[in-house]
Parts: structure tokens; C-alpha cells; sequence
């Protein structure tokens, strides 16, 4: 009898690891900018709905009950998830994102908001592919941005340094300048009593 009850206590761990093993890899496999897959919600879900869902998945998943390497990171994405959903703003965004994905994949069905599929299995697959795919493309534009912003601001940092170089060697330009200018007038001043002896002793030779 006490074999039997350790085999079941052998399995039921063995079960429980196998959960979360499970929910880890598919945290991971989920595209990060989807915080609505990552814990595995659809939109218009209750602050409630989300508060528990992450409740329940952090238990599952935390780094103290399993020894999954990949679990801290698991534990992390899905914590992010959950402050994007009860940002108001951010939720918002992500919403339009569905939105916008629910529309073209009911376009290109040709289907109506009362067609009878909608919302079934297959389309809210597609629908979430679509999403992923959205949002992969709304992430290489800002990306383009940022690299274009990266750019522009390096131009400017160049720009900025070509000035203050100029500024500095025209400061160092008009300093030789005045540090000179004792000598520059002494000579001047030699060249000019050369001069006048050369006029005397030609006026000497001709008189």
C-alpha cells in the first residue's frame, strides 16, 4: 500500500512538472509584443480575468517550484505581460492591434461580424496569426525609426562637434593673432627704416 502511494506521489510530481514545462515552452514560443497570448486571454477580458489568469500561471511557472532553466525568463515575459494589460494605454494600443487583425482576416473571408465561424477555433487561430504578424511588422517600423532617429541625432553630433572645432580653431587663430602682433608691428616698423635708408643713400649717390 505505501508502494502504491508513492508511485501516485511519483507520477502527480512527474504530472506537475510536465505542466510546467509545457506552460514555460509556450510562454517562450508566444511573440513578446502579444501580452493577450502570453497569458493566453483574448480581448475584452475584466482587469479580474487578468490579475488571475497571471495568479494562477506565475504559480505554475515560478522559478521556486521547477528547475527549468528557462523558467526566470518564462516568469519575467509573463509579468510584463500583465503590467501591459493594466496599463490603460498600452492595452489600448495592443487592442487596435486585435482589432485590426480581426477585420482583415474577416475581409479576406469575405465573412460578417454574424457569420456563424466567427470566433470559432480556426478563425481565432488565424486571427492571432495575424496579430503575431502585425505586430512583427509594427516592430521593424519602429525599429526603421529608432535606426532613422539614431542616425539623424549622429549627424547632428557630428554637426555639433564640426562647430565647436571651427569656434576653436578661430579662437586659437585670432589668439596667434594678438600674440603676434608686437612682433608684427616691430617688423613692420624694421622694414620701414630699411626702406627709408635705402631712399637716403640713393638720394646720396645722386646728389
Amino acid at each position: 500500500m505505501a508502494d502504491d502511494i508513492d508511485i501516485d506521489a511519483l507520477l502527480s510530481r512527474e504530472s506537475a512538472q510536465l505542466a510546467r514545462d509545457r506552460e514555460i515552452a509556450r510562454i517562450l514560443a508566444t511573440h513578446p509584443l502579444d501580452a493577450y497570448a502570453m497569458l493566453d486571454l483574448l480581448p475584452g477580458c475584466p482587469a479580474g480575468d487578468i490579475k488571475a489568469q497571471y495568479r494562477r500561471k506565475s504559480l505554475l511557472i515560478h522559478p521556486d517550484k521547477t528547475s527549468n532553466p528557462d523558467a526566470p525568463m518564462a516568469f519575467d515575459q509573463l509579468k510584463k505581460a500583465q503590467d501591459e494589460l493594466l496599463d490603460d494605454k498600452k492595452r489600448g494600443i495592443l487592442d487596435s492591434v486585435f482589432s485590426d487583425a480581426r477585420r482583415l482576416v474577416m475581409r479576406s473571408k469575405g465573412w460578417g461580424v454574424d457569420h456563424p465561424d466567427v470566433d470559432g477555433k480556426e478563425f481565432v487561430k488565424e486571427w492571432k496569426m495575424m496579430v503575431g504578424k502585425m505586430l512583427e511588422e509594427d516592430k521593424g517600423r519602429r525599429e526603421k525609426l529608432a535606426k532613422a532617429q539614431m542616425q539623424a541625432e549622429g549627424r547632428e553630433r557630428e554637426r555639433a562637434e564640426r562647430e565647436v572645432e571651427e569656434r576653436k580653431r578661430k579662437r586659437e587663430m585670432e589668439k596667434k593673432w594678438e600674440d603676434t602682433r608686437d612682433e608684427r608691428i616691430s617688423n613692420w616698423r624694421d622694414f620701414k627704416k630699411g626702406g627709408e635708408k635705402k631712399k637716403k643713400a640713393k638720394t646720396n649717390v645722386l646728389g
